[in-house]
């Protein structure tokens, strides 16, 4: 489209393991010239993580291989709409000469509103979008879901491209009104070479030794916040009616409910048999998905679900309730991996004993859930990304003029 390389700027709260990666990747694109502004440093640095319920500070590599910048926030951090409040972006993007601005930074935050208005300010395109794959609220309340169906089209409206992260997301957006060519599908993955290296680097009896599983153990896992739209307490009890011989539950993760599990496991009499790992960095976690049997993802509010691609290229089946974004695009049930009705523990039960009972099963869901993660990959997402940068650029400069905003209230 242009020989000059697209100055692009991603905003983003905060490093994380799952998005230095994708912008190392970004930042050999021959066609951009690439940069992020964090709105912290929380996870390259130690942090208090309110949903871990703890200091959290990731042990890869989160900062290096890509041009960044620290914006620092004004605000605490939590999750009103003040407590992010970026102010230096204001001239920051209005400074910069970008050609597009992608902002990974929620409209209900006000650093989300501060980068818009400079981008509006300088005609440059602002891309943004959602993870979600259903429109239905966290809390499932029906004020806050009528409120959603009339906040999105208006909001979304606003965005150079929208971006979503899943099949499911893409056709949630269109079915707000928006014409498909307005809507990029950019894929949610991790480092697919990374995840693999690391697999294949470990020997499944040595992993298993060192985490203090027996060797005929069969072990089902839980990799997540043990928060309640999680749903862990709904794996508990499924694990404790599945009355699997030989069986242990392994929670990896922290969070509100852990003390709740505790005594849950304690009045069914299964205490010996539920393990709680706490918080599990980053570089443990290939070693952990190896030496699990299987992997179980309950959640009634999850748009994607990482963890997803991550136990299917370690070679872990998952089994995933119908409310986990990730399902359409990588779960054909019985084939890459297996489904269930959300909140259904009657039904995740028995399919917890009948997955177990087949080693021959598992070995194939194995093969054909690493197949169908490769196609799910880094540079699938950068691909598409840099597709709706052209798009919104493109169109940005093919339409008339707007009124420019010319505050400088926020310097």
């Amino acid at each position: 489209m242009t020989e000059r390389r697209l100055r692009v700027l991603t905003i983003a709260s905060h490093p994380v393991q799952y998005g230095a990666p994708l912008f190392r990747l970004m930042a050999r694109h021959p066609k951009l010239d690439f940069q992020v502004a964090y709105c912290s440093l929380r996870g390259a640095e130690s942090g208090y993580d309110p949903e871990f319920g703890a200091n959290v500070q990731w042990d890869v590599p989160l900062l290096d291989g890509y041009k960044w910048t620290h914006i620092p926030n004004r605000g605490n951090g939590t999750e009103s709409f003040w407590a992010w409040r970026n102010t230096g972006l204001w001239k920051f993007v209005r400074q910069g000469k970008f050609d597009a601005v992608i902002s990974h930074i929620g409209y209900m935050r006000a650093t989300f509103w501060i980068a818009y208005f400079a981008a509006r300010s300088k005609r440059i395109p602002f891309l943004f979008g959602t993870d979600a794959s259903r429109i239905e609220p966290r809390d499932e309340s029906k004020v806050k879901l009528a409120l959603k169906k009339i906040l999105w089209p208006a909001v979304f409206s606003l965005a150079g491209q929208i971006l979503t992260a899943s099949s499911a997301g893409r056709d949630l957006i269109i079915s707000l009104g928006f014409p498909p060519d307005r809507v990029s599908m950019t894929l949610i993955t991790v480092d697919n070479d990374w995840w693999l290296a690391q697999a294949t680097a470990i020997d499944r009896d040595d992993a298993r030794k060192s985490l203090g599983f027996a060797p005929t153990e069969k072990i089902i896992l839980f990799c997540a916040k043990l928060q309640p739209w999680k749903r862990p307490m709904d794996l508990l009890h499924a694990f404790a009616s599945a009355a699997i011989p030989n069986a242990k539950l392994v929670f990896a993760g922290d969070g509100a409910q852990r003390t709740e599990l505790e005594s849950e496991a304690a009045a069914r009499g299964i205490s010996e048999k539920v393990q709680f790992l706490g918080f599990v960095n980053q570089s443990q976690l290939p070693r952990l998905y190896k030496s699990a049997d299987l992997m179980v993802i309950p959640s009634h509010y999850e748009p994607f679900g990482l963890v997803v691609n991550e136990a299917m290229l370690c070679g872990c089946p998952v089994i995933a309730s119908d409310r986990v974004g990730a399902v359409r695009d990588l779960i054909t049930h019985a084939e890459t991996g297996f489904v269930y009705p959300c909140g259904q523990t009657d039904a995740l039960a028995p399919l917890l004993q009948l997955v177990l009972s087949g080693p021959t099963r598992l070995a194939s869901i194995r093969q054909n859930a690493l197949r169908r993660i490769s196609t799910w990959t880094l540079q699938a997402n950068v691909d598409a990304l840099v597709e709706a940068v052209e798009r919104a650029v493109s169109r940005f400069r093919n339409s008339a003029p707007v009124a420019q905003v010319s505050s400088e209230k926020f310097t």
